[in-house]
């Protein structure tokens, strides 16, 4: 029997097959491999979630009633007082809005803000997927263009910019001066700019510099909104817990209509966001985590015959051996390693693979000696 109709026109009738749901011949090969399969291709946390987070949960833990869409007071400073310390950004509580985890608002951002198909969103050419899902669960169009000036060329003006420094997947970390001049053009052109910025505690060989920052956005924050995330920082993947902050026009009207729609961070994870962002030495401590095992894994790589691209920053090595994805992605397999093909992320992206950083210590060790 066949779906309602209804049903079978609903948002997801839209959208493209999940990309890792392609990717199961390739894990069941990789699984064979004696040992067992070395998953790199999704960058969830594995290390243990901070035991200050893991005490404020169990503190807040009776939570009857709804939380507040805003976030409490005392988050929103917290947010506040953030940005401030970490990114140099000086932002007012009432400018910062926390989100159920970042991803859910990279998809429905373009929706929030009103967006329809009339309205054209840039992303990057090498992008997260859930750039162009929001586009279409949007009804919007979507383009990807690195070159914001070709668009002037095509007489296309877009409603929002989407940037990604550092980049998922490449680890790419576009200069001030880069993202400064993106900005200016985007509010030149009546634009917002939204910068996805959820992996900037882990720069490596740059050092990521926020949009809200003053060399960046200038004395404003008009028509600019950043986005966090405390999932790959503090390792709280599993809480759902994100915000963003920006301009406090536009943060107010996310909040007005995150109101009506019920996007609620419960309360209890508010509270963790308010420990964990008084907390740098589990920072610390996971950096070192990350970077012991880059500096393990990248090495192995380069000895395999792979170029590594970009990869300043982030969670991931962005590899290439010159050929297609989906056959370095096989010889990967045969070799017991699960890794995620360039073409998950767009055409620029078809002769690279992404591989986390996000796996235990044996895991990776693993990795080095059947790359070897």
């Amino acid at each position: 029997m066949s779906a309602p109709t209804h049903v079978r026109r609903g948002l997801g009738a839209g959208l493209p097959d999940f990309p890792w749901d392609t990717l199961a011949s390739a894990k069941a090969t990789a699984a064979a491999y004696p040992g067992g399969v070395v998953d790199l291709s999704i960058g969830t946390p594995v290390d243990p979630t901070p035991e200050v987070a893991r005490r404020a949960l169990a503190e807040a833990s009776d939570s009857p009633g709804y939380p507040l869409t805003s976030g409490t007071p005392a988050l929103r400073q917290a947010l506040a007082d953030h940005l401030d310390r970490r990114w140099g950004a000086a932002v007012l509580p009432e400018a910062t809005l926390p989100v159920i985890g970042s991803k859910e608002l990279v998809a429905w951002l373009p929706t929030l803000l009103g967006l329809g198909p009339d309205d054209v969103v840039v992303y990057p050419e090498a992008a997260y997927p859930t750039y162009a899902a929001g586009v279409q669960l949007a009804g919007a169009r979507g383009l990807a263009c690195d070159d914001l000036t070709r668009l002037d060329a095509e007489g296309v003006r877009p409603a929002l910019v989407w940037l990604n420094s550092p980049s998922n997947p490449t680890g790419q970390v576009l200069p001030t001066a880069v993202l400064a001049e993106r900005v200016a053009w985007v509010r030149e052109h009546g634009a917002i700019v939204a910068s996805d910025e959820c992996y900037g505690e882990f720069g490596w060989e740059a050092e990521p510099v926020s949009v809200l920052h003053p060399s960046v956005s200038g004395d404003s924050h008009d028509g600019l909104l950043a986005l966090f995330s405390l999932s790959k920082r503090s390792n709280l993947a599993g809480y759902r817990a994100g915000f963003v902050a920006g301009d406090p026009a536009l943060v107010a009207e996310l909040l007005e209509v995150r109101k009506h729609i019920g996007m609620l961070v419960p309360r209890p994870v508010q509270e963790v966001m308010v420990a964990v962002l008084g907390d740098t030495a589990h920072v610390a401590d996971q950096r070192e985590r990350y970077a012991s095992r880059r500096a393990r894994l990248r090495p192995a790589l380069e000895a395999a015959g792979f170029r590594i691209d970009h990869s300043e920053a982030g969670l991931y090595l962005w590899a290439t051996r010159g050929e297609d994805s989906r056959t370095t992605l096989a010889w990967l397999a045969e070799r017991g390693i699960l890794v995620a093909p360039g073409d998950f992320y767009g055409d620029a992206a078809r002769q690279h693979v992404r591989l986390a950083l996000t796996a235990t210590d044996e895991r990776v060790d693993a990795a080095v000696q059947r790359l070897s």
